[in-house]
């Protein structure tokens, strides 16, 4: 058989195999980016209502017109912006399909894309698989912040997208409002689309804002917004997310939408419709009870020979393990959930090119007591 592949450098992805391994070993599970403590049980009593009360078909291709409702409410209350529900927000299944369907929509071949690295997996295989090319180029290694220089420099004639993510995944950076005017007079410069992954707009801690592109009327006009139910609400498993986007690109992302996934999950879009109406402030919540267990980590981490990087926003911590081991990050990963119990995410594999650091990503979305496990741990490597 002759078998062609299109990604033929791509395996399971990390995080896969890193919860994988947890299970084998009974390691505690720092690793995949999902809170191990119940959903509100709201949440979870209008699912398994709108379940048992037949809603259990096919949900409309753009979604329920409740969530998509709901969605433009919170976007007018926290961000101040006004969306269309039915020709500017569409309910997909997960984030991670929302990228795709934006990427795959308005990417074409030989078209060139801009990643900052270190970059979230799912990015750059969308791009190739549109046959465009991603173009990475490195945050600073000090903050982690966007060298605008650097990118601009990355530009070209072919240049038609670049993908940004704030918070960010892994290192929990959170863009400024300075950044994103920077950002809103380079796409308008060079006439660039922008994919915004914003799944972690309401984890932003002492203080800061979120600064999402839909607050700034030329990204408005030339981007999509992906944001995720399940790192809001804390249903990771029940994958659904939506897009916004100004009319003429949500069409032509849900051209790609209609022939990958569908529609999402009835009675989940219906559930998180009631609870949203039911708890229009929940999301105002998060910093505080975020921020609580990443200060939680960090002070039950202090006599730990690592060194912690701030985090700005996001659940993920990044630890430099510089002082202990010079062992490369997979590796190191992979025996110390072996020979220590607990999981752990490599920042290397975030990088085309990956730097000389030894960082390592904790994920604080955990019970009070794992964390204080996992700590304790750690503080006698």
């Amino acid at each position: 058989m002759n078998l062609h592949s299109k990604l033929p450098d791509v395996g399971t992805t990390i995080f896969t195999r890193m919860s994988a391994l947890a299970r084998e070993h009974g390691a505690i599970n720092l690793s995949q980016g999902f809170p191990d403590f119940p959903a509100p049980e709201g949440l979870r009593q209008a699912l398994a209502r709108h379940a048992l009360e037949g809603h259990n078909q096919y949900a409309p291709m753009i979604g329920e017109a409740a969530l998509r409702e709901q969605v433009a409410l919170q976007l007018q209350n926290f961000r101040g912006v006004a969306a269309d529900p039915t020709e500017e927000i569409t309910i997909v299944p997960g984030a991670t399909e929302g990228l795709f369907c934006a990427i795959m929509a308005l990417v074409g071949r030989d078209d060139e894309v801009i990643l900052l690295d270190p970059s979230y997996d799912s990015y750059e295989p969308a791009v190739r698989l549109a046959g465009g090319r991603a173009v990475h180029v490195p945050l600073n290694n000090r903050d982690f912040s966007v060298d605008w220089e650097r990118v601009t420099g990355a530009l070209s004639p072919r240049s038609r997208m670049i993908v940004i993510n704030s918070p960010h995944n892994p290192t929990g950076a959170v863009l400024s409002h300075s950044d994103l005017e920077t950002l809103q007079a380079l796409a308008e410069q060079h006439d660039l689309l922008v994919v915004s992954d914003e799944v972690y707009e309401h984890l932003v801690f002492d203080g800061a804002r979120h600064h999402s592109v839909l607050q700034y009327p030329a990204l408005r006009a030339r981007s999509v917004a992906v944001y995720s139910f399940g790192k809001t609400y804390g249903v990771t498993g029940w994958k659904t997310g939506y897009c916004v986007a100004p009319a003429a690109i949500t069409a032509e992302l849900r051209k790609v939408h209609q022939f990958n996934c569908f529609v999402g999950v009835t009675p989940v879009q219906l559930a998180l419709a009631d609870f949203m109406a039911a708890e229009p402030a929940y999301p105002a919540a998060l910093p505080a009870f975020y921020q609580a267990k990443r200060d939680l980590l960090q002070r039950a981490l202090a006599p730990s020979r690592f060194r912690l990087r701030p985090s700005p926003g996001t659940y993920f911590q990044l630890l430099d393990y510089g002082a202990i081991s010079d062992e490369p990050d997979h590796q190191l990963c992979e025996r110390w959930t072996r020979e220590h119990g607990v999981a752990s995410i490599p920042i290397s594999i975030f990088y085309q090119a990956p730097p000389q650091q030894h960082f390592l990503r904790l994920c604080f979305a955990k019970q009070d007591e794992q964390l204080l496990r996992a700590a304790e741990v750690l503080c006698r490597i």
